[in-house]
């Protein structure tokens, strides 16, 4: 029979363990807790769309927001019946030997800024169309971490061409880098510009908007 001194230990161990395993559980928790990161686009991945569809299921259920500028009717008859190059009220001409960007609106040069297209074996290439519809405010890249800009990630305010392909800003890490080939088939910009173009597209909708990258 336990006297009450060894009764009153073994209480008191039980309670140590308790609050013991209370304590480590948060702390076991975090260090399991891996946050969902949206891995870097490879635009050359034969299976690129089904990637795609993915990455705008969890930027969906991420942000609550659509992945998509949204479609109508009226956006079809638009399409039928769009403009192109400067004749749209956005056009955005990337011109490769230069690294650089010139944005117009409504016919208007609206700014000229220096840029990232992909760099030896991830050549950009040549495009002349509206973009594709998919649009991103925040992108996340657990492949090439080269920093997070506000809180938005690798790839902020990323506007898509078509398949993996998209102007988009860029973290201060690659500031340095605009006006070279140093991105893995994007075009890359400053983030301030890239909120720019994404805005003016969101405002405009893609079939009032071309890209030409030549």
């Amino acid at each position: 029979m336990k006297t009450l001194q060894q009764i009153t230990g073994l209480i008191a161990a039980l309670l140590l363990l308790t609050i013991g395993t209370a304590q480590a559980e948060p702390a076991e928790a975090m260090r399991n807790h891996k946050p969902h990161v949206i891995e870097e686009i490879n635009p050359f991945d034969p299976n690129i769309e089904q990637v795609l569809e993915e990455f705008d299921r969890i930027y969906e259920e991420e942000t609550g927001q659509p992945s998509h500028l949204p479609d109508s009717f009226i956006d079809d008859i638009i399409g039928f019946a769009s403009c192109s190059r400067n004749t749209c009220a956005v056009w955005a001409q990337v011109v490769k030997s230069t690294q650089r960007m010139y944005l117009y609106v409504n016919g208007s040069l609206r700014g000229s800024w220096l840029v990232s297209t992909g760099m030896s074996g991830y050549g950009t290439p040549n495009f002349d169309r509206h973009p594709d519809g998919r649009i991103y405010d925040r992108y996340t890249s657990g492949k090439y971490p080269g920093g997070d800009y506000k809180g938005l990630g690798n790839m902020p305010y990323a506007v898509f061409i078509t398949g993996g392909f998209a102007l988009h800003g860029t973290p201060q890490g690659n500031w340095s880098k605009l006006g070279t080939r140093a991105s893995h088939g994007c075009i890359r910009m400053h983030p301030d510009n890239g909120y720019v173009f994404n805005r003016l597209v969101r405002q405009y909708g893609k079939y009032n908007v071309w890209i030409t990258v030549q």
